[in-house]
Formats: C-alpha cells, structure tokens, sequence
C-alpha cells in the first residue's frame, strides 16, 4: 500500500454516513485531525522497516539474515507492520524459506516464530498454505531429536492450521499421529507437553465422530509430581472435557428391546451373576427363572429389563458401566448382587436401577456433553491415570452407592435420600483432587454418611438463619455502610489495575495489555505490556493512553461488547461471553475487555459501575454483601448469645391510675 492508502484505511474505521459532499469534507477533516501524529510517523517507519527487513531476509549474508530474522521476530506482533510486511508478500519469502529446508537452529526458529505472529493477525487466509509447508513443519514435530524451541513453533503452527482450516486438518492428520504427539508428553519440558496437547485438543475437536475414539487413551500426560502450570491445566480441563463427550452418544441411545446383540448383554449379567447353573429345559421355566433373576439383579422391569435402558440419558452408557463392572470387577459385582438378593425385600439396594441413576448422575456432575470454557482449569488429576477412568471411576462410585445403603439402612421408598448422599459423597471428594482411583476411594471412605450428617449439621449451624424482625432492621441499617466498603474496596483494585489478554486464535505466546484508574479516581490508563504479567507493577507509570472517566458514557457486557459482535466465533463461547465488557466512550469509541477470571469480570464491573454512580449488581458483591453482614451482624450481637431474640418489642406498661405522686427525699 502507499501512504495515503494506508491513511484513508486508518480513517475508514469510522462508520459515518454523509448525506451531502460539504457533510463528507467535514467528516473527512474530522477524521483527519482525530489521527494522532505519533501513528502516522509509526505508519511511515513500519512501512520503511518492511521494506528494509524484507531485503535483507532475500540478502546472501548469513549473519544479516539471522539478525533481520530476529527483528522480524519482534516486530511482527505489531499490527501496522504486520500488514505492510504481509502487503509485501513477506508471508510468501518467510514460507519458501521453510519449505527450502537449508535454515536450522535459531535462524529456523525465528523465521518460525515470525511466520507464526503475522499469521495470527488474521489477514491472511491460512488455506493459502501449501502441502510442502505443512510437510516440513511436521516433519519437525516428528523428529526424534529437535531444538525445543523450533519444536514448539511448529506444533503452535500446526494447532492453528488445524483449528482455522477444515481442509488443513486432513492435510495435518495425515502427517501427524497421535501415537507421536503422545511421544512429547513424556518428555519433561511442561512447555513442550502444554503444546502437544493442545495439538491433540485441536484434531480432536475437529475430528469426525468415527475418528474420535482414538484420542481417548492419554493416560500418560500427568505422571509426575511437579506443579501444574494454568496454560496446561486449561488444556487438560479441554482433553477430559472432550473425553467425556465422547461418551454422550451411548449416554443418549436408547436400547432396542428387539435387539437380540443388546438383550444378550443383560443374558451376559445375569450369567455371571448367578453362574447359569440349573438351567432348566423348559421355556416357561426358564422364563420363570429369569424373571427371578431380573429382580435380584434390581431391575425394575423383571419381565422385560431391556425397558430399564430405554431412557435418555443415561441410556446404553449404564449398561456398558455394568457390563465392565461385571466382567472386570467379577468378584466386586457378584458380592453386590448377592448381598443385596440375601437382604429383606424391603432393604435390599436394587443393583440395576441403582447402576442406572448413578450413571445419570455422574454424566450430570461431570457435565457430559457440555462444550469446553475459554477460561476454566478446573480438571480431574485421576482421570490422567488409567486408560477407562469413567469405567473405574464407576465401579468406585456403585461400591459407595451399596456402601451408604447400608449405613443408611434404607428401604426402596429412601432411593432417593440415597442417591442425594452418594452425590453429596462425590462432589465432596471430586472437589479434594484426588490424584489417583485410589486416593478417591480414600476421601470415599472418610465420607461415610455419617460423616455427611455432620457436616451438614455443621454448615446449617454457620448460616444462622436471621429471619426475626429485629435483625432484619438491623441488617437494612448496616447494608448501606457495608456497601460503601464494598464499593472503596473495588476502586482501590480497579487503581492496582489488571492484566488482560489479547484476544487472538492461540493462548501461547499470549499478548497482554494493562489498564488501571488513577489514585483520583478521574482517568482510566491503559496501554500494550511487552512483558510478563507478573512485571505490570514495575511498568504501568511508562502507559501513555488514558480515558477520562467523565467521558464514560456506559459499561455494556456479553454479547452487547462491539467485540463480541465482531468474533463470531467467540459468539459460540458462552464462557468468552460471560467475560466480556466494554467502555464505551466519546464520540463513538470503545475499549474492549476479556477478563481473566469470573473474580476480575466482576471486580472491574462493580468498579465501573461505583465510578458512574450506579448500583454494583455482580454475584461478588451479592456474595460479599452477605458475608460481610453476617460478621458484622455476628459482632454486634456476641452479647446476646444463647438469648432468645423476641419478634416483637416488649409491650409498654399500664400507665399507672394516677399521675400524683411524689418521691420523699426524707
């Protein structure tokens, strides 16, 4: 582009509409002198280092090639020369130089790194990338011996041809295997690990239904002892989460009763159960027999069981979970099963109904079926650790089931206080993260039920229930000054300021700008961090944009954000939505947002809505409202412990019949 395209691309970002050639003069003029001068120098020297970089990419030199490389690496995170260097057909030099072959070690990995940031601004199509390319990037990736650095570079590159191309991901699958990738999760590197999985992450999102299976043995990602870093964890919540996915097909197929293949597997139960010994001749004794069996195996059609399994979910999945249990766990299921038959009616644990509801319940606590979020960690260490970690996970959980029952000593009309216990039982432990089966089964054991009964005793005492009169009055008086702290506490971090990340199709190698309000609580300065967010202390004075509070007109959030009506595809991440705010401001600008965490989200809300003199209306400052009044509430009244409260005032005396009295001093 020249200059003066370049310029009139700067001011077309503005949306306006002249009705009238002197409105178009005006609104040109506007535009123009809207544009600081410190971006139209930057314009005019991107434009020169393009050129100067390019020509010396194309030199001969050894030595000056490497270090045009190493300055290209750095620049190319900066939009404007971004697009000049791409205008120039840059992508192009940068990628035949690949596919050469005849670059290595840091000359190769600054080429890569560059190709990678100039990639990511979106302007180019990543279906414009040729097969030879795709070919020497991954014989990188599989390369038994590779600089770490360049190993990196490449699986971010193919992660991202993966996720912004369908015709890329055949090209890529064909010449990456799981088997390899797996390979770089035994290396020690976490980084290395971080990016193997997130390549794993991105074929197995974009993977036919058929293909999929084949990405769910990854048992060896977390066998060490070191901590976690969050870019992993996050990584690890998307594998378990698509992991579990794949299990949504059997959790909503529905048996087919007809079908002799899955009536067979109940036969299969019902054999190993009561070992098929006297089985007589006749039909209707075998038929007899059967339903007999059905109804100590706990089905609740004895008849016809195949009818248990015709309800979505959990579906055909509970009758593979009994199936594994029967033939892996043969001592296991046989001991449930004829414990229970050898029970009073009224007590026994019905194996089969049971097996189903609680298949139910873990696809529920386990979000089966549900989409992975932009910004959960949130993963199960054990599920790393075995090859059928639901199968397993199952069994642990039908033992506790049979356990509880037990120590409930509970009848058929108590189902469901049980099942309410077993899954209290679960979340409890599943919240610990336990790092193995094994040590699941240990917090199990310390949850008996009751152990249940005594923390629910324990927390229904902590939430004193204030709901007399007089303490209701006393919580409206206190509301408003726990709300003013509320509202200081929020300014003061809103002017310690936050890091926010960049929004773009990779989470390595992130980008990361800082905003924060000044001590007076008038400006808002924000700026481009070239460092670590853990350096932001250290650099926020050197961030020159601001935005004066006075001219915020309002803070809008999810899917009101110009941003998020920009990313289509993040329109689809109700996590990103949840996230998002903006600031919109005179004239017609705006300042994007993507918080880091649900905490921040609703700190710089709340904040931003103190500093325009609105109410703070976040689920934080509800939660913090109500712990903060219950400790004040629970301070002022220590002097009234083990007093009953009354609800009503104590009535006023008679007046007496007459008022002439007097006191005798004498």
């Amino acid at each position: 582009m020249s200059p003066i395209e370049n310029v009139w691309r700067i001011m077309k970002i503005q949306q306006r509409r002249p009705r009238a050639v002197e409105q178009l003069k005006m609104y040109i003029k506007q535009e123009w002198e809207r544009i600081p001068p410190t971006k139209l120098q930057q314009l005019v020297s991107s434009m020169r280092a393009a050129r100067q970089l390019l020509d010396r990419i194309q030199s001969h030199g050894i030595d000056a090639r490497l270090e045009a490389l190493k300055e290209l690496a750095k620049l190319s995170a900066d939009p404007t020369f971004a697009t000049e260097f791409i205008n120039m057909e840059g992508i192009g030099t940068l990628a035949r130089l690949v596919e050469s072959g005849t670059h290595f070690g840091e000359m190769l990995a600054f080429t890569l790194t560059a190709f990678l940031e100039l990639m990511d601004h979106g302007i180019v199509s990543w279906d414009l990338i040729s097969l030879s390319f795709i070919k020497q990037i991954a014989g990188y990736v599989n390369q038994p011996m590779v600089d770490v650095s360049i190993l990196q570079r490449s699986l971010a590159i193919l992660e991202s041809m993966v996720l912004n191309s369908h015709s890329l991901y055949h090209r890529v699958a064909q010449e990456i295997t799981v088997g390899q990738l797996i390979g770089h999760l035994q290396v020690s590197n976490q980084e290395i690990q971080t990016y193997a999985i997130a390549l794993i992450n991105a074929l197995f999102l974009k993977a036919p239904e058929d293909r999929r299976q084949v990405y769910r043995h990854k048992h060896h990602v977390i066998r060490g002892n070191r901590p976690i870093k969050a870019e992993m964890a996050h990584q690890l919540y998307v594998l378990q989460v698509l992991t579990f996915n794949l299990l949504e097909e059997r959790m909503m197929t529905k048996m087919d009763p007809t079908d002799q293949a899955q009536r067979d597997v109940i036969f299969e139960l019902r054999r190993i159960a009561f070992d098929g010994e006297n089985d007589p001749t006749g039909t209707e004794k075998r038929k007899a027999l059967y339903t007999k069996d059905y109804k100590m195996l706990g089905f609740t059609n004895h008849v016809n069981p195949a009818m248990d399994f015709t309800q979505t979910p959990p579906g055909m999945l509970a009758l593979d979970n009994m199936l594994y249990l029967a033939k892996f766990h043969q001592d296991t299921y046989i001991r449930i099963v004829l414990e229970n038959s050898s029970r009073e009616d009224k007590h026994e644990c019905p194996f089969g109904r049971c097996a189903i509801e609680l298949t139910r319940m873990l696809c529920e606590i386990l979000q089966v079926g549900e989409l992975p979020n932009e910004g959960c960690n949130d993963y199960h260490p054990m599920f790393f650790t075995h090859d059928r970690a639901w199968e397993e996970f199952f069994c642990v959980c039908i033992q506790l089931l049979n356990k509880t029952w037990k120590e409930m000593r509970a009848t058929a009309e108590d189902f469901n206080k049980v099942m309410q216990v077993v899954r209290e039982q679960i979340t409890r432990a599943l919240a610990m993260k336990p790092s193995s089966l094994e040590q699941l089964k240990s917090k199990l054991r310390s949850l008996s039920y009751s152990e249940i009964l005594r923390l629910r005793q324990s927390e229904r005492m902590s939430q004193d229930d204030f709901q007399s009169a007089p303490i209701i009055e006393l919580r409206e008086r206190i509301q408003p000054e726990i709300l003013e702290l509320i509202k200081q506490q929020r300014l003061n971090r809103l002017c310690e300021g936050s890091c926010f990340r960049k929004l773009g199709n990779r989470r390595r190698q992130e980008k990361f700008w800082f905003c924060r309000l000044s001590l007076n609580h008038k400006v808002l300065h924000y700026g481009d961090l070239d460092e670590s967010p853990q350096a932001i202390p250290l650099v926020w004075e050197s961030i020159s944009k601001f935005i004066p509070v006075s001219d915020i007109k309002s803070v809008v959030t999810g899917k009101d954000c110009p941003h998020m009506k920009e990313k289509s595809a993040l329109k689809q991440n109700k996590e990103v939505l949840e996230l998002a705010f903006s600031i919109l401001y005179d004239p017609d600008e705006a300042l994007n947002f993507v918080a880091p965490s649900k905490y921040e989200y609703c700190i710089w809300t709340d904040g931003l809505c103190a500093l325009l003199g609105r109410e703070m209306g976040s689920d934080l400052t509800r939660s913090d409202l109500d712990t903060l009044i219950s400790m004040e509430m629970k301070l002022r009244l220590l002097d009234l412990e083990n007093i009953t409260i009354p609800e009503a005032p104590p009535p006023v005396p008679k007046e007496p019949s007459t008022y002439n009295f007097t006191y005798n001093y004498g």
